[in-house]
């Protein structure tokens, strides 16, 4: 190998570092329903609380690190919020008629 060989690889793998990168930046949000309509839809790369009515009351979802959690919701036994930090599939909370689904996840239908 010579050195034009090696520049050409680094640049190569450069580029494919940079592409990666931008590629998971743009699906890196959530969308929030309320009653199968979009309530929501969340950046997972900035910090931040946010609070969205839902059918029995609010619900708090807090993102951190990328990562998305119901930290707060009213209903009989708070399943949604006793859930970790999540960045993928889907979160239901049933009794709050809320869904959140992720970028990489579309859904074609929200059952309630």
């Amino acid at each position: 190998m010579n050195k034009y060989d090696i520049k050409l690889i680094v640049i190569i793998l450069f580029v494919v570092v940079f592409i990666l990168f931008l590629t998971r930046k743009n699906n890196n949000y959530a969308n929030v329903y309320y009653n199968n309509e979009l309530v929501l839809k969340i950046d997972l790369n900035i910090d931040k609380e946010y609070s969205v009515e839902g059918y029995n009351g609010i619900v708090k979802i807090k993102v951190k690190d990328n990562k998305l959690k119901v930290i707060e919701e009213t209903s009989k036994f708070h399943i949604c919020s006793k859930m970790d930090y999540t960045n993928n599939g889907v979160i239901v909370c049933l009794p709050n008629k809320i869904t959140i689904n992720f970028s990489n996840n579309e859904l074609d239908t929200i059952a309630g």
